[in-house]
């Protein structure tokens, strides 16, 4: 299938192809030729039925970071939180995004973390908005959570090829939940513990793309609710410190043991600093506590 650029307005190429498998094929979605993407968000959106919203979730896992991230991503973004899309439209695309999240990942690995970056802007839209039900709501979380957690494919941004970025974009997508005043505590205590699960996550992977400060976010505004106390948190961070796992034993002397300082250091660095210069004193109250794990760290 050919990618075409050109003066149609909104035009949509189509095929009887379901959304993800024209990701495969390539990006099926033409653009104004002015560039103006705010404007064309406007005319896109407004009157998008579902094909037209899949045409561009589409282009969310082309492998061409021109079309996915600068086109079609900040086209997603500018249409939803210009509010171009109808409740009706916004959870058909959390319908096809969630789909796209929940399956194995695929060799290029675009598709599942811009799909999750593209249902970040969704809860935002419900955190502005609400049209979720206290359900969909749930389920929301129980996806990005579990998207998060079963994250293995670390590739951050690739020169020639851009960002894919899965852990920062779930994290991204966790804030969006971590924000919304109609998340539950059991829905907060299941973000927490995929967060627990990247900060140093098992292997050699060491984090160079700022993952450990956008695993902070989320922790950071779930440190405003007044529903989390102190000696839950005591005990969220407590999960962090070196424990007996082989890599903890000499972990100077291996890979994974190096990663893990490494990471959990990144993290406990980036919430010291965030939580020390708050004005909030819900938030402030992690600052000890993560400077308790930087001073367990061998």
């Amino acid at each position: 299938m050919t990618r075409t650029w050109g003066a149609f307005g909104a035009a949509v190429l189509l095929t009887a192809m379901p959304a993800a498998a024209q990701a495969s094929a390539g990006c099926v979605v033409e653009r104004s030729a002015d560039g103006d993407l705010k404007a064309f968000a406007g005319r896109y959106f407004t009157a998008a039925d579902d094909a037209v919203i899949d045409a561009l979730i589409a282009c969310l896992g082309d492998p061409d970071p021109a079309v996915r991230d600068d086109f079609a991503l900040t086209l997603w973004t500018q249409g939803l939180r210009g509010k171009h899309l109808k409740p009706e439209g916004l959870r058909h695309a959390a319908e096809q995004l969630t789909a796209i999240i929940t399956e194995p990942d695929d060799k290029p690995g675009f598709r599942r973390p811009f799909a999750a970056l593209a249902l970040s802007e969704v809860a935002r839209a419900d955190r502005v908005e609400p049209f979720l039900t206290d359900l969909e709501l749930h389920n929301l979380a129980e996806t990005g959570a579990s998207y998060l957690r079963g994250m293995t494919d670390y590739r951050g941004f690739v020169v020639g090829e851009g960002w894919r970025h899965g852990v920062a974009h779930g994290a991204d997508l966790l804030m969006q939940l971590a924000l919304n005043p109609r998340l539950t505590r059991a829905d907060a205590d299941v973000l927490l513990g995929a967060i627990a699960a990247q900060v140093a996550p098992m292997g050699s992977h060491a984090y160079i793309h700022g993952e450990a400060r956008r695993l902070a976010r989320p922790l950071l505004f779930l440190a405003k609710r007044p529903d989390i106390d102190d000696a839950a948190w005591a005990a969220w961070f407590q999960r962090l410190h070196p424990g007996d796992a082989p890599r903890w034993k000499a972990p100077y002397a291996s890979a994974e043991g190096l990663a893990a300082v490494h990471n959990s250091s990144a993290f406990g660095d980036a919430v010291y600093v965030a939580a020390s210069e708050s004005q909030d004193p819900q938030v402030r109250r992690l600052a000890p506590l993560a400077a308790g794990l930087l001073k367990a760290l061998p």
